[in-house]
């Protein structure tokens, strides 16, 4: 009988945690052996340390027999722009068996972020074995966005997800009847505890969090103007407004914790709004967790825009949390079906705005019960509009919630254009439709109106 090989692929250390905690749970299918196979996403991989590099790695690797790199064996080519030709997939297969001494085991995959590279090309390569998917985030409440192939998604036997917002079931490959499964919250906590201890005297420099004050408000940066969400001056009116409300709550001692490649330059505002407040403002500019800060500090406001750390802070900490920016961001993604939608749409749901002071300090987390009856209904009309031929099941429903909420809240979530597109409760009137931005289809609409002027004139 053959050896089994598990070859779990990473590309963060707060998913390498997931998979630790997946296999502490004993939530990850039986294995004779486990390869984790480390993945270097950044822009210039040569200028960021893969995740097997980042503090508090080290008592992660004893759950794998051995680490490899995605990166070094596809070397020049990037992890997020390289597919194998499927007339190359079983060369592909052997250079990747010689190369990680595999032999002729038989394999299992165990992969994050399935809908694009380096999960799918990863997938493609080891054609027949079977997938197990794990979320390390909210994106996995959100719908399958991309078609998988066929050699793809008959060969997912499950999908693993942390229950960052209990009540919620996950969209994603539910349209392929695939099961969802919890990682236990005590296993995962368990496991960024070992992960905490090791960032004490990482390294020759003095360790960061030790030097942050308790009780302080942990500010979340995200780095939205790279990606074209936000400018650079909506980016930094954003974080202007987390200091402010941090303030209005009464909070002295900030701690902003940027995104990692986030520019130095835009610390400086921050500093000075702080002082001008009289507050005083640290910056946590080392890579680690923002769950390693809540273990060892124990903050006592998270606040940011759409992180997946406000809710692993709220679900597994009991910290208090709030937003800020979500409702421009739910207008700005575009196109629609933007995998950030879900993200944003579940943190402007739940959480309350940090300039609201009054609403931050009543909030306290819905039960699954009322997550399930008010927040399950808006992740399907959301995931409808943003997927609606994945599924079609949910139109039904997506009609009937946005005849009963457009006009009580609602509409923040959805843009007019898409309601209209798909016909839905909410489109624009039939005379004000815009003709698609197509160009053939646009002439043929010049063209008819200059015939119907002509006839007129």
């Amino acid at each position: 009988m053959m050896a089994r090989t598990q070859l779990l692929l990473a590309s963060t250390l707060y998913g390498i945690a997931t998979l630790a905690a997946a296999a502490d749970a004993g939530a990850l299918p039986p294995a004779d052996r486990r390869v984790l196979v480390v993945s270097n996403n950044a822009g210039v991989p040569e200028t960021h340390d893969a995740p097997d590099l980042a503090p508090g790695f080290e008592p992660l690797r004893s759950r794998f027999d051995r680490v490899v790199s995605w990166n070094e064996a596809i070397r020049p080519l990037h992890p997020g722009g390289w597919s194998p030709r499927t007339d190359e997939v079983p060369l592909w297969d052997r250079y990747f068996r010689t190369l990680w001494r595999l032999g002729d085991d038989d394999l299992d995959l165990v992969v994050e972020s399935i809908q694009v590279a380096p999960a799918l090309s990863f997938a493609q390569v080891f054609t027949g074995a079977p997938i197990t998917v794990y979320a390390d985030g909210l994106m996995s409440y959100g719908p399958t966005r991309n078609k998988l192939g066929l050699l793809v998604d008959t060969r997912i036997d499950a999908l693993l997800h942390l229950d960052l917002v209990p009540g919620l079931e996950p969209l994603l490959l539910s349209e392929f009847q695939v099961p969802s499964r919890v990682v236990p919250s005590a296993a995962f906590t368990k496991v960024l505890t070992e992960v905490a201890d090791a960032t004490l005297g990482y390294g020759a420099a003095p360790d960061p969090v030790d030097g942050l004050p308790r009780d302080a408000a942990l500010l979340l940066g995200q780095y939205l103007s790279a990606l074209g969400i936000l400018t650079v001056e909506e980016e930094e009116r954003l974080h202007l407004s987390l200091v402010r409300g941090a303030v209005a709550l009464g909070h002295r001692r900030l701690v902003f914790k940027p995104h990692p490649t986030a520019p130095s330059h835009w610390l400086e505002p921050l500093r000075e709004e702080a002082r001008a407040l009289g507050a005083e403002l640290t910056v946590l500019d080392s890579p680690v967790l923002a769950e390693v800060v809540y273990q060892r500090a124990r903050p006592a406001l998270v606040a940011g825009c759409f992180s997946t750390a406000l809710l692993t802070a709220s679900a597994l900490y009991g910290i208090p949390v709030a937003r800020s920016g979500t409702k421009l961001l739910l207008d700005r993604l575009s196109p629609y079906q933007n995998s950030n939608r879900v993200p944003v749409t579940l943190v402007h749901a739940l959480l309350p705005d940090v300039s609201d002071a009054a609403a931050v300090r009543a909030w306290t987390a819905p039960s699954p019960e009322q997550v399930a009856a008010d927040l399950t209904p808006l992740l399907h009309a959301v995931g409808y509009c943003m997927q609606s031929e994945a599924y079609p099941h949910l139109r039904a429903e997506t009609v009937a919630w946005l005849e009963a909420h457009l006009g009580s809240g609602a509409r923040p979530y959805f843009k007019r254009r898409r309601l209209t597109s798909l016909g839905l409760p909410g489109a624009l009137p039939a005379k004000r439709s815009l003709v698609p931005r197509v160009r053939a289809v646009r002439q043929v609409a010049r063209g008819a109106r200059a015939l119907k002027k002509a006839a007129l004139g």
